[in-house]
């Protein structure tokens, strides 16, 4: 997160899961996908609001490994490319 000096507020920076570091703690912030893509998250349990962590992610574009309500839970790269975050501690690099 950064912060402006000038005005003291907070911005917080967003972009989507697969841009993210291993090891980030998540918020979800909003998921830019149709209906079918939007539900099978949210079975998984990846809607606005939640927390989730990057565990890992497989080379040359496959899936990612997410913690997601203490469930560890593995999503194709494409449906992660539509999921919207924000990071919730200080470590992450934005």
């Amino acid at each position: 997160m950064s912060y402006n000096m000038e005005n003291q507020q907070r911005t917080t920076l967003r972009k989507c899961l697969t841009e993210c570091d291993k090891g980030a703690e998540l918020k979800v912030v909003r998921v830019n996908a149709g209906h079918r893509a939007k539900r099978r998250l949210a079975n998984l349990g990846i809607v606005p609001g939640s927390i989730i962590r990057k565990q890992r992610s497989a080379p040359f574009r496959g899936p990612l490994q997410l913690i997601v309500k203490g469930s560890s839970i593995v999503i194709g790269r494409g449906l992660a490319d539509k999921v919207i975050v924000e990071c919730r501690d200080d470590s992450c690099a934005f």
